[in-house]
């Protein structure tokens, strides 16, 4: 990621240690639940204006030729995978019609043994691009748009032959679907398996589904099951397979005879495919089976998406364009507006299908893409004619290596060769020493605007109707109020440090000094959601459910519970070698019971401790393990009962402070962690994941 050159608040060590732990931990999280995992009201808005610029003055911009592209990728991708420990990229750049490079770095074998390492061929190697494959699903949706087969805004239950999860009235659309705004929880289990796991679009579509959390159209919540069930119904309307359909109208259309969603590849492309890799000298891994093809499944290599991507930016590159003009202007302007999200319109927006990832004042359509093991990027310049993808076949030495490499080409590449001019000002700022308000901004207003915002925030992007819920702990943003009317994020969105945030019109700030800017909502006085990615949200985390509190709780609980534990066998111990006679039997039921307790709930805890681990890893977890894990919650939930007979025993029979003492302590551990288990959904029915 390039580092602006900008004064960013400085954390304590402590704090921004704890702040990069968070975010990696939260991308190990987002990873695991993506695939793959990342760039109107009834009537479509009006195209968006111009994108914001950068402040002050840029350099004149590179000329985008084929040789500068390459001496420039030259000098930073080959230090950058040495650095990282990624194994290899592959890499097209498009312009003005045409493909003006495609690159390989680094190996698509790292070899081993007798084996020769063998080096990337953006031509002949084929890499999984993730999520990626959503911009091929969305295209489509929009083929069968244009043909007058599917509407955007007809409920899809008309187009399905099961019942889509509903807890709200409204209609949910293909338009929902291709933002991410059809309102449903993560799902994780099933995602990406390894070869010879069967591929059901319908039966993963259908066999526990996920809720739905939110009401449609309101709350930009990234959704794989949204588009695989958008991909579902292509198969639908086309009566054909989803993979065969887009192959015959979306890559061939394109002239990408080298790419495919079946899953495993087809003979002939099998002995093309890069190897992924954990981290470059890692053992290659196995072929992945994306349970939900139209989220991800798509194999290509770099050429073939240089021909996408000319394909999206409307130039004939193979059998038949794509979409018509009037459809590929509809599919490449923001898709919602303020009628459904109210202010949150005021940031950044999905298209149908493409993330606004607009910068330097050049409007920007993107969207990335995750597996376990590779890691892709795909930027289009509209506006310019231009487009680069990115590919990487490893994660890299550290959790936000493969991310923060793809940042910083994908950014170096717009500063390099679409600068913000010299004349150009970021909507909203200042000169240097003005008092006037930024963007018309009242400063009584800013202030108490960000005095609304302050406070912890999760992603949009969770789960809510079971276990998992914890993980909603993890990667949490804390939103400060500093100079009377700044917003300071810790950590900022889509970082691993903090940020500062100034307000430059009503409900919308942009980072200072930076280019990303967050739009909040606000009813009633609270905040409802503030958007900081097109199809992401911060929501607010009740009071019940504060970091400080759970953890403080849940810590305490557990070390009282682990003294308890061990004081067990140093008592008996103790006893016997004194000669000391045992406890007398009354209340011994209780004793026995709340032991019980105390023993279930540790073994409660180790049990989702080693399943979320497995879960974040992607490792399936059985439905009897779960439950196994769920009894043994409820039977510390439920020892609650024997201790406080135990407590009530003991300040009957005067059994001294200290013994009191350890049996209030007890009762409150096991109120602890039986609090922890109902707030969070331990001991919820569902254990769907």
């Amino acid at each position: 990621m390039t580092h602006e050159t900008v004064t960013r608040p400085r954390p304590t060590r402590s704090r921004s240690r704890r702040v990069r732990v968070g975010a990696a931990l939260a991308t190990a999280v987002a990873v695991a639940a993506t695939v793959m995992g990342c760039g109107t009201s009834q009537a479509d808005p009006a195209p968006p204006g111009s994108a914001p610029a950068v402040p002050g003055a840029s350099a004149a911009p590179a000329a985008l030729t084929g040789a500068n592209v390459n001496a420039w990728l030259d000098g930073l991708l080959p230090a950058a995978l040495a650095r990282t420990g990624v194994a290899g990229a592959s890499v097209a750049v498009v312009r003005d019609g045409e493909m003006l490079t495609a690159r390989g770095y680094g190996h698509a074998d790292t070899g081993g043994g007798d084996a020769d390492a063998v080096p990337v061929d953006p031509d002949r190697h084929l890499f999984r691009v993730g999520s990626v494959s959503k911009l091929v699903t969305a295209t489509a949706v929009l083929q069968l748009v244009q043909s007058g087969k599917l509407q955007l805004d007809t409920d899809v239950a008309e187009y399905l032959d099961f019942t889509v999860p509903r807890r709200y009235p409204q209609d949910v659309t293909l338009r929902h679907l291709l933002t991410h705004t059809a309102g449903f929880e993560e799902r994780i289990a099933g995602l990406i398996g390894t070869t010879g796991n069967d591929v059901d679009l319908r039966a993963a579509l259908t066999d526990d589904p996920p809720e739905q959390i939110y009401q449609p159209g309101t709350v930009p919540a990234y959704s794989n099951y949204g588009n695989a069930l958008a991909g579902y119904i292509v198969e639908r309307a086309s009566g054909v397979r989803f993979e065969e359909y887009v192959a015959g109208n979306v890559l061939a259309r394109a002239g990408m005879t080298s790419s495919t969603f079946e899953q495993p590849l087809p003979p002939h492309l099998t002995d093309r495919m890069s190897n992924g890799y954990e981290r470059a000298g890692a053992p290659a891994a196995p072929f992945e089976i994306v349970s939900t093809p139209p989220a991800g499944a798509l194999s290509a290599p770099a050429t073939d998406m240089a021909r996408f991507m000319l394909a999206q930016l409307g130039e004939r590159v193979g059998a038949a364009p794509l979409l018509d003009a009037p459809t590929r202007e509809l599919m490449q302007r923001p898709a919602l507006d303020s009628t459904s999200l109210g202010t949150l319109a005021e940031g950044p927006r999905m298209t149908l299908g493409y993330f606004d990832e607009s910068r330097n004042g050049h409007r920007i359509l993107g969207h990335g893409g995750d597996t376990l093991y590779f890691h892709s990027h795909l930027q289009l310049y509209p506006d310019d004619r231009t487009g680069i993808y990115l590919s990487l076949n490893s994660t890299g030495e550290g959790a936000l290596d493969s991310h923060e490499l793809r940042q910083a080409a994908l950014n170096g590449f717009a500063d390099r060769y679409f600068p913000a001019e010299a004349t150009q000002q970021v909507a909203g700022t200042q000169p240097a020493g003005s008092t006037q308000p930024a963007g018309g901004v009242d400063p009584a207003s800013a202030a108490e605007h960000a005095a609304l915002a302050a406070g912890t925030y999760e992603s949009s992007r969770a789960v809510r109707g079971n276990f998992l819920t914890m993980m909603g702990l993890v990667g949490r943003t804390t939103v400060s109020v500093t100079d009377g009317d700044r917003l300071l994020f810790e950590p900022a969105p889509l970082s691993d440090s903090p940020a500062l945030y100034e307000e430059v019109s009503p409900w919308v700030w942009r980072e200072v000094g930076g280019q990303r800017t967050v739009a909040m909502r606000v009813a009633d006085g609270r905040v409802e959601a503030i958007s900081f990615d097109s199809a992401f949200a911060l929501l607010p985390v009740p009071s019940e459910r504060d970091s400080a509190l759970v953890l403080t709780v849940l810590a305490a609980s557990t070390v009282v519970l682990l003294l308890v534990a061990l004081s067990w066998p140093v008592r008996a111990i103790v006893r016997r070698r004194l000669g000391r006679a045992p406890r007398d039997r009354a209340g011994r039921t209780a004793r026995i019971l709340t032991r019980v307790a105390v023993g279930g709930t540790l073994l409660a805890l180790a049990g989702w401790a080693v399943s979320l681990v497995s879960i974040m890893g992607l490792q399936d977890v059985s439905a009897t393990s779960l439950r196994v894990v769920q009894l043994l919650q409820l039977i510390g939930l439920l020892g609650v009962l024997p201790a406080a007979v135990r407590l009530v025993d003991d300040i009957r029979g005067r059994a001294g402070w200290h013994r009191i003492t350890g049996s209030v302590a007890v009762l409150l551990a096991l109120a602890g962690t039986g609090w922890f288990a109902v707030e969070f959904m331990l001991l919820a029915p569902s254990i769907s994941y």
